[in-house]
């Protein structure tokens, strides 16, 4: 993408408080902290994007057998161009396909007549419930609760058990305990729950060891193991369903080992490859093709966001680093969503004074040397003049992004999926900030409304309002 491609973000929650890469706009003069906003998002390939590229029309088909499936439909009377046509009629919310209704009407528990002249808006409401009964995940949240107990020969208190509890909305609907390990994660998949954690051991050689399980809709444990790869110590740090009945299990090992584990329905190891990468951790994993892309940091502030793509077998294809002349990426989330990914992330100038915190180094030298007493108004005003929220909307296959939006004086926050199905894309908006030069934990502290923007599955903005909800922010 060239710098006339992208685009310049606005002050305001208005119809021009996003704008896509897609559409050009002229650049204009700005000061130090804000020369940057019309930067060229270069992206650095590492290594030349290979994969497989696959036919359009094959790959409609394969997300649209892969639907039936995830939701419970039959293609029983379908033609290939059928499963498509009701695939497409019922992602776009059209539901004016023929054969659409009677597939969905199969598909909703209880009703046996079928109705030829049911009307759009009733095939809708229809998908709904078929929808709600079928996925209760969309309501699905977890709790942990964790006991101790005291261990008389070692003379303090150990883990005893976890208990995870599964609630649909507010309602209980099951509780698992644990004595193995300390759960740390949970994470449903179309049906079963797909639980992490580790169990360390403090007297000796100190090791830390891994564990995931699966749990069925009632409840039941399934299988729990723990993972066995020869590291001392090893932690789970994202789990991903490759919708074929088998988990991928993201790992890091002694600290410097990026792992991916592949898990049957049963339990059972298939596969397990180790690729080093030095004294990085692991912040988030997504599919991306027929394999997965990977998130690499060091910890600390002012580091180039870089991604790493993976095969189905762990093999390292690709490291993308997403910069540009004049900025630097951190990524704060991503999330897989209707064939694409998306990278939630902020975008702060390359810091002339390389020490301090690094994403705001220039503000503290300016504080320091030329305004000790800066107003609350002037230093909101400069944060904001440092900050752009970004929103990457990139190919399943390739991870090269297609689209690309931003909001002035903000930072990227959480990517989710909402009740509707569609896209939420979090925006912490900077309102206010002090300076707070005695805190040894921070610097500046300040506060952001948190903006919400709402995306269809092929990744165009349609919506956008306040949520009223206030973000801290620390640095």
């Amino acid at each position: 993408m060239k710098a006339n491609d992208l685009f310049i973000a606005f002050d305001e929650l208005d119809d021009d408080i996003l704008q896509r890469s897609e559409a050009p706009v002229p650049r204009r003069k700005t000061p130090i902290f804000r020369k940057w906003v019309a930067f060229a998002a270069c992206i650095i390939l590492a290594a030349s994007l290979a994969g497989v590229t696959f036919a359009a029309e094959a790959r409609e088909y394969s997300d649209a057998v892969e639907f039936f499936r995830e939701n419970g439909l039959s293609t029983d009377g379908l033609s290939r161009s059928d499963i498509k046509a009701v695939y497409r009629d019922i992602t776009t919310k059209r539901f004016t396909y023929g054969k659409t209704a009677e597939v969905i009407v199969r598909a909703v528990p209880g009703l046996e007549i079928y109705q030829p002249e049911i009307s759009p808006e009733e095939l809708a409401a229809l998908w709904e419930k078929a929808v709600r009964s079928l996925h209760p995940g969309d309501g699905i949240s977890y709790r942990t609760h964790t006991q101790e107990k005291l261990d008389e020969a070692l003379g303090y208190y150990v883990h005893d058990k976890s208990i995870l509890e599964c609630y649909h909305d507010s309602e209980l609907l099951w509780a698992a305990e644990f004595s193995d390990f300390v759960v740390e994660n949970s994470i449903f998949f179309s049906g079963t729950t797909a639980v992490w954690g580790h169990r360390s051991t403090l007297s000796g050689e100190k090791s830390t060891h891994s564990y995931v399980a699966r749990v069925d809709e009632s409840g039941s444990i399934l299988w729990q193991r723990q993972l066995q790869h020869g590291f001392r110590h090893e932690y789970i740090r994202q789990i991903l369903d490759n919708r074929d009945g088998t988990w991928a299990v993201i790992s890091l090992g002694d600290y410097e080992y990026l792992c991916l584990s592949l898990y049957d329905s049963n339990g059972n190891e298939l596969s397990f490859r180790q690729t080093e990468i030095g004294n990085l951790d692991i912040r988030g994993a997504v599919r991306l093709g027929e394999g997965y892309l990977v998130q690499l940091w060091n910890g600390s502030d002012g580091e180039t966001a870089r991604l790493v793509r993976l095969d189905r077998e762990g093999n390292l294809l690709d490291t993308f680093t997403y910069e540009a002349e004049d900025c630097i990426y951190t990524i704060n989330c991503m999330l897989e969503f209707e064939g694409r990914v998306y990278l939630s992330a902020y975008a702060v100038p390359k810091q002339y004074d390389k020490g301090g915190r690094h994403e705001i180094a220039d503000i503290l030298k300016y504080m320091d040397e030329k305004n000790p007493e800066i107003s609350d108004e002037e230093l909101t005003a400069l944060l904001r003049d440092n900050y752009t929220a970004v929103l990457l909307v990139c190919d399943r296959e390739s991870g090269v992004p297609e689209k690309f939006y931003s909001v002035y004086g903000s930072l990227g926050g959480a990517l989710s999926v909402n009740d509707a199905g569609e896209l939420a894309w979090d925006v912490e908006n900077i309102v206010s900030a002090s300076s707070s030069p005695l805190t040894s934990a921070f610097s500046i502290r300040g506060t952001c409304r948190v903006l919400r923007c709402t995306f269809d599955g092929s990744g165009n903005l349609l919506s956008k309002e306040d949520t009223g909800e206030i973000a801290p922010y620390f640095r």
